[in-house]
């Protein structure tokens, strides 16, 4: 065979040990594979870490079942957090509100309380979490005065710190609200960042910030405010038909409503003062070129603002009469001349 019994002999050991370790490498393969096939079959042990609690819920709600995860939740919130924790726990809490209504409204004021405790902490994860769960609760009725108290410190939170999502987040719990009048001197303190936001670029809190703003502009004591805030020199390029649609809608509602607002009898009786860059003037002035947008508009692709832009140019006009309403409509001089 040409090789000695001690050269042999060695070279079985390595072949052994070959074998051994190739079967060792294919046991831990298996045992591998048994474990993840046992986790992806068997529900997690454990619910105490928030991103699971939902699913939780739901398991047990469908066996008839309280959860108690809202509860629970709450009251691992006045426990001692750090910032992650606290933002993963009232994020969960979000999701139970919406999935679980029957234990939401077991909720007190106290929990309420409890959240808008949250919109003053450090942390802008955990300011937004909190906004999102006031959102959630401000679907049930019971809470919606409650949560109300609240409001004076979700503008200041919106007309103090420049941030998208906190925008989103907190103009959607207010657009979720009948905002009491003594939210009012507040709101007209806020006006110029409010109009700030609705002039930026993002779709999303646009759309928040002008719903808000249509909704203001019926109130009586705040038209003037909101017309007389001051706007960037390109507002119109809101009016524009390559914004999207949402935002044009929601742009073309809330002329409308300024316009019939500022026609309204006890609104011309007052001779009221506009600064030159003002909305009013941008949209309403002798120099407005709001007309030459909303002809553009009655021909877009889409039929809803199709007829918003007919509504506003309506609006336009004809003034309003609290009395009753004109049997003819007669141009303004401003924006259709020669009967246009």
């Amino acid at each position: 065979m040409g090789k000695s019994m001690p050269q042999c002999l060695k070279q079985l050991d390595i072949r052994k040990c070959v074998v051994g370790l190739a079967t060792g490498v294919g046991a831990l393969y298996l045992l591998y594979k048994a474990i993840k096939t046992g986790l992806k079959c068997q529900p997690p042990l454990c619910s105490n870490s928030p991103v699971c609690i939902a699913r939780l819920a739901i398991e047990r709600e469908r066996h008839g079942r309280d959860s108690g995860e809202i509860r629970r939740l709450l009251n691992s919130l006045e426990c001692k957090q750090d910032e992650y924790s606290r933002s993963m726990i009232l994020h969960s809490i979000t999701r139970c509100v919406y999935l679980l209504e029957a234990e939401a409204s077991a909720c007190t004021p106290d929990d309420i309380n409890l959240l808008g405790d949250m919109l003053d902490d450090q942390d802008p994860s955990v300011r937004i979490q909190a906004l999102n769960a006031l959102k959630a609760f401000s679907g049930i009725r019971k809470f919606r005065l409650k949560i109300q108290e609240h409001s004076i410190k979700v503008l200041e939170l919106i007309s103090t710190i420049w941030d998208t999502e906190l925008h989103i987040a907190g103009l959607r719990l207010l657009n979720n609200l009948p905002l009491p009048d003594f939210v009012h001197p507040q709101l007209r303190r806020v006006m110029p960042s409010l109009m700030e936001i609705l002039q930026t670029d993002y779709i999303l809190a646009q759309v928040q910030v002008i719903r808000l703003l249509s909704y203001l502009a019926q109130k009586n004591d705040l038209l003037y405010d909101i017309l007389n805030c001051q706007v960037h020199s390109d507002f119109l390029n809101l009016f524009q038909s390559a914004q999207p649609g949402s935002l044009l809608f929601e742009a073309l509602v809330f002329a409308e409503r300024l316009s019939e607002g500022r026609n309204v009898p006890h609104y011309r009786a007052v001779k009221w003062h506009y600064h030159e860059q003002s909305l009013h003037e941008t949209l309403f002035g002798e120099e407005s070129r709001l007309a030459d947008r909303l002809l553009s508009l009655v021909i877009h692709p889409e039929e809803e603002v199709q007829i918003q832009a007919c509504k506003v140019i309506v609006s336009l006009q004809c003034p309003q009469n609290l009395g009753s309403r004109s049997s003819s409509c007669h141009p303004s001089h401003s924006y259709f001349k020669n009967g246009e």
